[in-house]
């Protein structure tokens, strides 16, 4: 029942950040750059450190905590950095490809690659404690089977490229570009496995007993994201200054709206991570939900954005086959998430 609920908690946050880009989506007379640093405001700096706060005891702080691990500390935001890349382009795939095929790709490429990077790393950095012996062959074959799902929906997704008229595919995407999309897919989910890497280096950064269960991994989780926040401004800033796009700050009338809107959205984003830490609370400590929790929360995520991009009609026109073969995808997914129980 423990792993149902885990499970459970784990969907409803890949759910919330699957929804994320209904809000944005919203956004009125805001370039990408200038939405996307207010979002990130709100998804990688503000809920964060709310969330990281229920880890901390009465008596006790956040800079306590992480000044005694600095060198765990440094490192978790070295790899937010690097998931900070991912983000960027993250954002680019959903762009040429749209919500479903482009996280789809991105999404499968960062599960399966997050968790296997994380484990490989650690023994490096640390060795004594031995991080190799939590691949098991269950979580092997969990992450052999998720990318399986994932290669189906990518699949689905040429199918649909090669089906559809120039017109069609404007329509569903205004900038599809699938060979363009795809190469940016996989960087952006390369990239972003840095975030399961930087979650297994921080893994430790808690009060112990003195924290909550449920709350042990949401300081790491804030060190990911103040590193991943650092490159997007940069770049973001950046792109305001090349595109003259400041005033979008300057116009008071859209301030309520669009502030709301980049809120919602990063609240939402922000839940697929509190609901993992939620989760992972409900399986036992280094068994293989544990080790293939965050490849079962991007396998999710895959899931529900695809269910997104059917309802926004990112699939109008498609063939009956392309269809069949998407929800096979999808089937396999969902699958994957229960596998390493399957296998015990």
């Amino acid at each position: 029942m423990n792993i149902i609920t885990g499970l459970l908690i784990i969907a409803i946050g890949a759910f919330c950040q699957s929804s994320s880009y209904v809000p944005i989506n919203k956004i009125r007379r805001w370039s990408w750059e200038s939405y996307w640093l207010v979002q990130g405001v709100f998804a990688w700096l503000i809920f964060p450190f709310l969330g990281a706060l229920l880890a901390v005891p009465a008596g006790h702080g956040l800079m306590e905590l992480y000044s005694s691990a600095l060198k765990e500390t440094l490192l978790t935001i070295f790899f937010g950095v690097l998931w900070g890349v991912g983000g960027l382009t993250f954002g680019l795939s959903m762009r040429y490809l749209g919500v479903a095929l482009g996280q789809s790709i991105a999404l499968g490429t960062c599960a399966g690659l997050g968790t296997i990077m994380g484990p490989v790393l650690l023994n490096i950095f640390f060795p004594e404690l031995n991080a190799l012996s939590s691949l098991t062959a269950s979580v092997i074959i969990g992450v052999v089977v998720t990318l399986v799902g994932i290669a189906i929906i990518g699949v689905a997704g040429g199918m649909k490229s090669a089906t559809l008229s120039e017109e069609e595919k404007k329509e569903a995407v205004k900038d599809f570009n699938f060979p363009k999309g795809l190469a940016i897919a996989l960087l952006a989910g390369f990239m972003s496995g840095c975030f399961n890497v930087g979650l297994e280096f921080g893994k430790d950064l808690n009060f112990g007993e003195l924290t909550h269960p449920m709350f042990r991994t949401l300081p790491a989780t804030l060190l990911v994201t103040i590193g991943g926040f650092v490159t997007n401004a940069a770049y973001c800033l950046y792109q305001n200054a090349s595109n003259k796009t400041f005033t979008d700050y300057t116009d008071g009338s859209l301030w309520a709206s669009n502030i709301l809107f980049c809120a919602l959205a990063g609240l939402l984003w922000y839940s697929q991570f509190f609901g993992l830490s939620l989760g992972r609370s409900f399986f036992e400590t280094g068994s293989a939900m544990d080790t293939l929790a965050f490849c079962i929360l991007m396998a999710l995520n895959v899931t529900f954005s695809n269910v997104w991009g059917i309802i926004l009609k990112e699939w109008k026109g498609c063939s009956r086959k392309t269809i069949v073969v998407l929800v096979t995808g999808i089937a396999v997914l969902i699958l994957s998430s229960f596998l390493p129980e399957l296998l015990k």
